[in-house]
């Protein structure tokens, strides 16, 4: 992914108002983001814990997407999760399901879809290799490249990102 700007950040959200936009903070060490290593940048907000963002490069600009997690927490005996966008196993607390308002009137009217995410939305990293989830048992192993493990990915965010802002 190329580098992008604040303005670019904050201009490319599709399913909050540009106040919530311009409220939002960045990254913490936002200079220091290795955007080489990401194909979307994904963080929690650093001002509102319960809020989290993902930007993607699409052809027509940068895309974002504002999330949050859902007012009634997860309980489970689960002792480790699975993210649905690049599938890494993790201990049940590096997994949370994630929200998002649909883009358009019906976001407005509280309509949402939802995924489980990791937790830091670093799926990019994970995927390559350059972070290591914190397991209870053993890894799972895959057959699959690190560029079919990106495409996978890719391919999940699209899917999301469709649902988001198709309306669902």
């Amino acid at each position: 992914m190329e580098a992008l700007s604040e303005k670019q950040i904050r201009s490319s959200f599709v399913n909050c108002t540009k106040g919530e936009a311009a409220r939002l903070k960045l990254p913490l060490g936002f200079a220091e983001i290795p955007w080489e290593d990401l194909d979307f940048l994904g963080w929690v907000d650093p001002g509102a814990p319960l809020r989290a963002h993902l930007v993607l490069a699409r052809p027509d600009g940068p895309l974002g997407i504002t999330l949050r997690v859902p007012g009634a927490a997860r309980t489970s005996a689960v002792k480790s999760s699975l993210c649905q966008l690049c599938l890494t196993g993790h201990a049940s607390s590096g997994v949370t399901l994630l929200v998002a308002p649909l883009a358009g009137a019906r976001g407005r009217e509280g309509n949402t879809v939802g995924t489980y995410i990791c937790a830091d939305l670093a799926c990019s990293l994970y995927v390559r290799g350059k972070r290591q989830p914190k397991l209870r048992s053993g890894r799972y192993e895959e057959s699959l490249s690190v560029e079919e493990r990106i495409a996978r990915t890719v391919g999940n965010l699209d899917a999301f990102v469709a649902k988001v802002t198709q309306g669902g």
